[in-house]
C-alpha cells in the first residue's frame, strides 16, 4: 500500500517508534492523524511536521478507555475521514515474574497495548469496511514469538494481541482490508528508562540482535507496508531466529530459557 497521499492513523504517536513513524510518513507525502494520552507531545509533534511541510491532525485520548476511543474516533472520521492506514502501536509494560507483578499492572499490560488496539479496531472497522480498502498493522514485540523467563505478564499481553491480530486476519478474509503485524528487535526509546531493571532481564540471545533507532525502525514498518509484507520482522537476525523457532521451536525456546534471566532469590 502507497505511503504518499494516504490518510495514516498513529497510536503511541507522541514518542519512540510512534513519532518516528509520524515524522518519516509525513515526509513521504502522508496526511497523519497522531494518537496518545499526552496533548502537549501530540501538538509539538505536530507543529514540527508543519513547520517541515507535512500535514498533522492531532487527537488526544487515553485509548484504554472504549468510551474515550469512540470519541475521539467519531471526531476522526467527522473532521479528517477514514484513513486508509491504521498503526496500532502503543503499548507500554515491566518485565516482572509471575509473582512479582501486581493485579493492577498485569490488568494495565492487557489493557495497553491488546485492548487499546481492539478498542480502536472495533470503533474504526464499520467506516473501513464500507470504504472498502485499508491496512490494519498491529506492532508487536519479540515476545510475541517465544516467551523469555521474568516478562510474564508483558508476553501474555504481546500474545493476546497477536492472537487478536490473527483471528482479525481471517475475520476479514474476503475483504479488502489488509491485516499485518511489524515485530521490530531492541529499539533505542524511552521504554526501558521508564521501565528500570527491564533490559537486564533480556534473554542472552538478545545480544545477537542489533540495537535500532526509532527512525531505523520506521522506516523498516513504512517501507514493509509499501511491499505489502504482512509479517514485518527485523532486523535481520531476529527474522533468522523466527525462521529457526518455526523450524526447531523446541531447541529456540530452551535456548531462550537457558540464556534468560534466573528467578530472584527469596
Amino acid at each position: 500500500m502507497q505511503i504518499r497521499g494516504s490518510t495514516i492513523l498513529i497510536t503511541g504517536a507522541s514518542q519512540g517508534i510512534g513519532a518516528a513513524l509520524a515524522r518519516a510518513a509525513a515526509r513521504a507525502g502522508a496526511r497523519v492523524i497522531l494518537l496518545a494520552r499526552t496533548q502537549a507531545a501530540l501538538e509539538q509533534l505536530a507543529a514540527e511536521i508543519s513547520a517541515a511541510g507535512g500535514a498533522a491532525a492531532v487527537y488526544p485520548a487515553d485509548l484504554t478507555d472504549p468510551a474515550a476511543v469512540e470519541a475521539a474516533v467519531a471526531r476522526i472520521l467527522a473532521e479528517v475521514g477514514v484513513p486508509e492506514i491504521v498503526i496500532s502501536n502503543a503499548g507500554s509494560g515491566r518485565w516482572l515474574f509471575a509473582e512479582e507483578t501486581t493485579p493492577s499492572e498485569a490488568s494495565a499490560m492487557i489493557a495497553m497495548p491488546y485492548l487499546a488496539a481492539f478498542y480502536l479496531t472495533r470503533a474504526l472497522l464499520p467506516a473501513m469496511l464500507q470504504r472498502g480498502h485499508g491496512l490494519l498493522l498491529y506492532v508487536n514485540s519479540p515476545a510475541a514469538l517465544v516467551a523469555w523467563p521474568g516478562a510474564t505478564a508483558y508476553t501474555a499481553a504481546r500474545w493476546a494481541l497477536r492472537g487478536f491480530t490473527e483471528a482479525l486476519r481471517a475475520d476479514l478474509h474476503g475483504t479488502r482490508l489488509q491485516v499485518a503485524m511489524a515485530i521490530p528487535g531492541k529499539v533505542s526509546s524511552s521504554y526501558f528508562v521508564n521501565n528500570p531493571g527491564t533490559e537486564a532481564r533480556a534473554p542472552g540471545l538478545a545480544r545477537l540482535l542489533p540495537t535500532l533507532t526509532p527512525e531505523q525502525a520506521a522506516a523498516r514498518m513504512l517501507g514493509g507496508i509499501e511491499r505489502g509484507e504482512r509479517l514485518i520482522i527485523f532486523p535481520r537476525p531476529l527474522k533468522l531466529l523466527y525462521l529457526a523457532h518455526a523450524v526447531a521451536p523446541g531447541l529456540v525456546r530452551w535456548l531462550t530459557v537457558r540464556t534468560g534471566t534466573r528467578r530472584p532469590r527469596s
